[in-house]
């Protein structure tokens, strides 16, 4: 027989053991399908009757469990339960604040990334932008230099006109006394002359009458027989040595040549003779009038020095001929013709023909001078000067 206590028997507990990880929380969780079904409440066993002192008949059995007990039992899994749910929401809730703080530190990283790339792509708009600007800001200053040349020279054409004609005529004018032919000077005044015609100012007007008085000037003007002065001069240097000096003895004098009267040939011989002895007797003692009295100092030496000067002043002509300095060529010739109508004997025939071939020689020399374009360089550099004053 047994006591109800004996025969109680404490029932398997419902609920595993949870495992307790050292060290470890929050604990893994535990999926609710993975818990055990509750065991229904097992009711405690009915004791049978007893023999005497046990219960009577007819009264109510007791419970080997008091109520207590199981609703203890009850509160407890209930609890428990809760406590696992609860405990698996928060771990889910931590999960997800994990991948959640995991995911926003990832778009931090990214999104300072892309805000550093975008920081380098705003400074290099920023550089390409001042670039640019730079570059308008070049732009507008050459484009407003091109206006303000489009401008001046639209405005200065004409005066560049003046300018270019200027110079055209300058440069013809030194080749004309280069060359001593009124050649370049012609071509330059016919072409100002034609641009002239083409221009519309009117303050070219003076200048195209002036060109136009020129033109005629050049096309009338005679120009010097260079070669045939020169091959004048040479014969006049050929014919130096040759010249009589004033006071030469042992030479008859012209004019007492052609003041004897034409004697007759003595046919005698005593007239023969005594004509010879009077031209003797003449030729030691000769009586003539003294126009220059330097003249007749003249040693031999100092004659030879007066022929050279005269050459040299014949070769001075000769190169200012050849060098177009004429004024130069005129002024050598004159003391050239002082010279041998001083130191030489005007009586004789060299002497004579070596003086007509000087005149001649200093004739053309006088109207050798190159025609000159002043009147219309006057009138362009009053163009060129007044452009300056009216711009300003």
């Amino acid at each position: 027989m047994t006591t109800p206590d004996s025969d109680t028997s404490t029932p398997p507990s419902a609920l595993p053991s949870v495992p307790q990880a050292s060290g470890a929380w929050p604990p893994p969780p535990i999926a609710p399908e993975a818990l055990p079904p509750a065991a229904p409440p097992v009711s405690p066993p009915v004791a049978p009757p007893l023999g005497p002192g046990g219960p009577l008949p007819g009264q109510p059995q007791r419970s080997a469990f008091p109520p207590a007990v199981v609703a203890g039992w009850m509160v407890a899994i209930v609890a428990l339960t809760v406590s696992v749910l609860l405990w698996q929401k928060v771990n889910g809730m931590q999960e997800a604040l994990a991948r959640q703080n995991a995911d926003a530190g990832s778009q931090s990283v990214e999104a300072r990334a892309l805000a550093r790339h975008a920081d380098d792509a705003v400074r290099d708009s920023a550089a390409k932008l001042a670039a640019l600007d730079a570059r308008v800001a070049d732009m507008a200053a050459y484009r407003t230099q091109l206006e303000e040349l489009a401008h001046s020279a639209s405005r200065a054409r004409d005066e560049n006109l003046a300018v270019d004609l200027e110079t055209a005529l300058r440069l013809a004018q030194d080749q004309t006394q280069l060359t001593g032919s009124t050649e370049p000077l012609l071509a330059a005044l016919r072409t100002a002359e034609r641009r002239l015609g083409r221009s519309q100012d009117p303050r070219l007007a003076p200048v195209a009458r002036a060109v136009a008085r020129d033109l005629e000037r050049v096309k009338a003007a005679t120009v010097a027989d260079t070669a045939g002065l020169l091959g004048r001069i040479d014969q006049l240097l050929r014919q130096a040595d040759d010249l009589p000096v004033a006071n030469e003895v042992g030479r008859p004098s012209g004019v007492a040549r052609a003041r004897e009267p034409a004697a007759a040939e003595p046919t005698s011989w005593w007239g023969r003779l005594w004509a010879n002895v009077r031209s003797e007797t003449e030729s030691l003692l000769r009586v003539r009038r003294i126009e220059r009295p330097e003249a007749t100092m003249l040693s031999p030496d100092q004659a030879f020095f007066v022929r050279e000067n005269l050459k040299l002043r014949l070769q001075g002509a000769r190169l200012g001929i050849l060098a177009r300095q004429y004024e130069a060529a005129r002024n050598d010739l004159s003391a050239a013709s002082t010279a041998l109508g001083t130191w030489f004997d005007p009586a004789s025939r060299r002497t004579q023909a070596a003086a007509t071939l000087l005149q001649q020689v200093q004739s053309q020399t006088r109207s050798a001078d190159l025609p000159r374009v002043d009147e219309s360089l006057l009138a362009l550099g009053h163009v060129a000067a007044a452009e300056p004053a009216r711009s300003n």
